[in-house]
């Protein structure tokens, strides 16, 4: 008998496209929904960003394993009508068309909650429905850079995008949790929910610290590999080259750096340096005392001497390195065309185990979901 999941029984519809609204839903597969995938006939475009995922693209391959594909033209009166049908069996809709685009063809939330109030929607759009934004094209740069995200990232000289489509990956695990409330809400009241999540909401609410900084006269500057309200916490080259990430996060781990890393205990008691707030305001000198110690070292004695006295440290690995990492699980996943690849594993760790899944093919369950949605006769 296979293992029971937690969503086993509900069933998802989802108009998907690109990243955020497919790594939703292919949370709640790993949860053990039923996720149903509506493609135009050309497929999900991101189905072509790169082949890296045995032939699939990388996002493709990673966040729509274990889905079913149905090829629909909801234009159509026809294809419409089994949408509807669709969506009237299922627990959850999620869609991520441009904002409207769906209402135009009967298939807002609001239409659809009328129809049948335990429905949960879930709308995910770039900046919200406020009419003054709803209609602003949004990839997951461009809201980086609405956001403010580049404005306190990168080096002083230079901005910085974030290195993964961090505003679309974080919408969908919003929108997923999101998902999970309104479950949890439902079973409790009998009354799904309208649910609505923007990439530029997201990544607002992340930025609540610097926004805060900014709102108290203390706007946080770009500072490269360093933090930019915490110091020592940053990148230090050693001898042979190797730059080494560390982090002090009280006075006793100063303490413990100054005397048992770098050798120089005055400098723990130094008044320059004796609280964060100092030692920030002072970063121009404390960085040039540091560093040059440091740099004395090689890596392999500077990271013993941290390990010794217990502070934090991370190396900045390489893609090679993340492969060969001590901690990174890994899981199979197979490709729309047959082909194994590995992906890290779920991030969440539990005694269940998550079976190999593989991605759908354009409208691979077409014919069979057109019979399953058939009207009745």
């Amino acid at each position: 008998m296979s293992e029971r999941l937690p969503l086993d029984g509900i069933t998802v519809v989802s108009v998907e496209q690109a990243v955020a609204a497919p790594v939703c839903t292919a949370r709640l597969v790993d949860a053990g929904a039923r996720v149903i995938k509506i493609e135009r006939a050309s497929g999900d475009f991101a189905r072509g960003y790169d082949s890296a995922a045995g032939g699939d693209s990388s996002y493709f391959g990673w966040a729509n394993l274990g889905k079913e594909s149905i090829v629909l033209d909801i234009k159509d009166s026809g294809d419409a009508e089994l949408l509807h049908r669709m969506i009237a069996a299922a627990d959850v809709f999620v869609q991520n068309l441009a904002p409207g685009a769906l209402d135009r063809l009967g298939f807002g939330a609001s239409a659809l909650r009328q129809a049948n109030d335990r429905l949960i929607t879930v709308d995910i759009s770039g900046y919200g429905d406020s009419p003054a934004v709803a209609k602003k094209r949004a990839y997951d740069l461009l809201v980086q850079a609405e956001s403010g995200l580049i404005a306190v990232s990168g080096s002083p000289d230079e901005l910085g995008r974030i290195g993964v489509s961090i505003c679309d990956v974080g919408t969908g695990v919003t929108a997923y949790a999101a998902v999970l409330e309104a479950l949890v809400g439902r079973s409790v009241t009998g009354q799904g929910a309208a649910l609505g999540v923007s990439l530029f909401d997201v990544a607002a609410e992340w930025m609540t610290v610097p926004f805060l900084q900014h709102a108290a006269g203390m706007a946080p500057k770009r500072v490269g590999l360093r933090h930019p309200t915490i110091a020592p916490y940053g990148a230090y080259a050693t001898s042979d080259g190797s730059l080494t990430l560390i982090s002090i996060q009280n006075e006793r781990e100063w303490v413990r750096l100054c005397r048992d890393v770098l050798h120089a205990e005055p400098m723990a008691t130094d008044p320059r340096y004796t609280s964060n707030e100092q030692r920030v305001a002072n970063r121009s000198e404390l960085e040039p005392d540091m560093s040059a110690i440091v740099g004395g070292l090689d890596a392999a004695t500077f990271r013993a001497r941290l390990d010794d006295a217990a502070i934090a440290w991370g190396a900045i690995n390489s893609l090679d390195e993340l492969a060969e990492h001590a901690a990174l699980r890994t899981r199979q996943g197979i490709s729309s065309s047959g082909i194994e690849f590995r992906l890290p594993a779920h991030p969440v760790r539990s005694d269940r185990q998550t079976p190999t899944r593989t991605a759908p093919s354009v409208g691979e369950h077409s014919d069979a979901l057109r019979r399953e949605f058939a009207t009745p006769d």
